[in-house]
């Protein structure tokens, strides 16, 4: 089967996370800024299930921090967002805005 290039909902949110903390893109803050935009709860598990997809599609890499005491001495893992990933974005705002360029304004009913 082949493996789709483009975004879900989630996978959309979480990489547009990953643009805008830059170097502090991991799970946590990942999680927060989806929440603190979207209005509603994220999953951790979900946010690392789309960045585990994300990776595999190349879209985004991930390295792993130094070991941190507040964490137990486990380090933590941060994400960043590949050439393919940030083209892949770009390629999808132009579809969306072409797409809303053409839809009716929303306030007006529609049969």
């Amino acid at each position: 089967m082949e493996e789709r290039s483009y975004f879900g909902e989630l996978e959309l949110m979480v990489i547009l996370a990953v643009i805008g903390l830059g170097d502090d893109a991991y799970g946590v803050p990942i999680s927060r800024e989806i929440e603190k935009h979207r209005g509603r709860m994220v999953a951790l598990g979900s946010v690392y299930a789309a960045l585990e997809r994300l990776e595999k599609k190349g879209m985004v890499s991930s390295h792993l921090g130094d070991p941190t005491p507040e964490r137990g001495g486990k380090a933590k893992r941060y994400f960043r967002v590949t050439e393919a990933g940030l083209r892949e974005v770009q390629k999808t705002r132009q579809a969306l805005s072409k797409m809303w360029r053409r839809l009716p304004a929303l306030g007006e009913k529609r049969v």
